[in-house]
């Protein structure tokens, strides 16, 4: 059984299809990116995938089963937008995600935490956006979860940031499970992929391996999707 499965998605807002026939197969033990300009339909499909919309037709199984309760212990999603409350202390966040999520591991967020020299007690709005963004992504990757969905993980983070990112990701999911990267930063990202999905106009216009794509075309992901999708 598939960890995702998406079948014939459509998604449409006031008569606009903003998703055309999505099928997808997400296996597991995978890093995926997710590739595509912004307005691809990146980010609707990923709210498809979490429940936090619903599709015109088509159907999403997450384990077999159709997203609802269960699949939410599953996923571990981190959304484009910080939606963390800024008056808490860092130490509050970890337990505001250990009281909803059963299978989030608060001693792993701590010691991520003590290797960035955080103190637990700091406010999150005294913090700057990009350590933020770090707190965020080690919360959502200290779940024990299956499949690790994270919408744009390096906008607006500067080039070390985004190295650390990368490493957290790298080196941080749980064994059989399966992370989706959603980003139109692609060069920056492109070292960890193991596959790839191309987005365009609500389509899926191509999916592949990463290394059998570069071996084949000669070139690196983001130098093909730059001369296949230039504007």
């Amino acid at each position: 059984m598939e960890l995702l499965e998406c079948k014939h998605l459509y998604k449409e807002f006031d008569n606009k299809k903003i998703l055309k026939d999505i099928n997808l197969n997400i296996p597991r033990g995978k890093i995926i990116g997710l590739l595509g300009k912004n307005g691809a339909g990146k980010t609707t499909l990923i709210k498809l995938i979490n429940d936090l919309l619903t599709p015109t037709s088509g159907e999403i199984l997450i384990n077999g089963k159709n997203p609802g309760v269960l699949s939410k212990e599953i996923i571990s999603y981190l959304p484009e937008r910080t939606y963390l409350d800024k008056e808490m202390t860092i130490k509050q966040s970890i337990k505001y995600f250990e009281e909803f999520y059963t299978n989030f591991d608060s001693q792993k967020a701590i010691k991520l935490l003590k290797d960035l020299n955080l103190d637990i007690s700091t406010q999150i709005s005294k913090m700057s956006k990009g350590m933020q963004e770090k707190l965020q992504l080690i919360l959502v990757m200290s779940r024990n979860a299956e499949l690790y969905i994270l919408d744009e993980p390096l906008g607006g983070v500067d080039p070390a940031t985004r190295d650390y990112i990368l490493d957290t990701i790298l080196s941080n999911f749980s064994d059989g499970g399966s992370v989706i990267i959603s980003t139109h930063l692609i060069s920056d990202i492109e070292r960890i992929l193991d596959e790839v999905i191309f987005m365009n106009n609500g389509e899926i216009v191509l999916t592949s391996s990463a290394d059998d794509l570069r071996n084949s075309e000669k070139s690196s992901i983001d130098e093909i999707f730059r001369r296949d999708f230039k504007c």
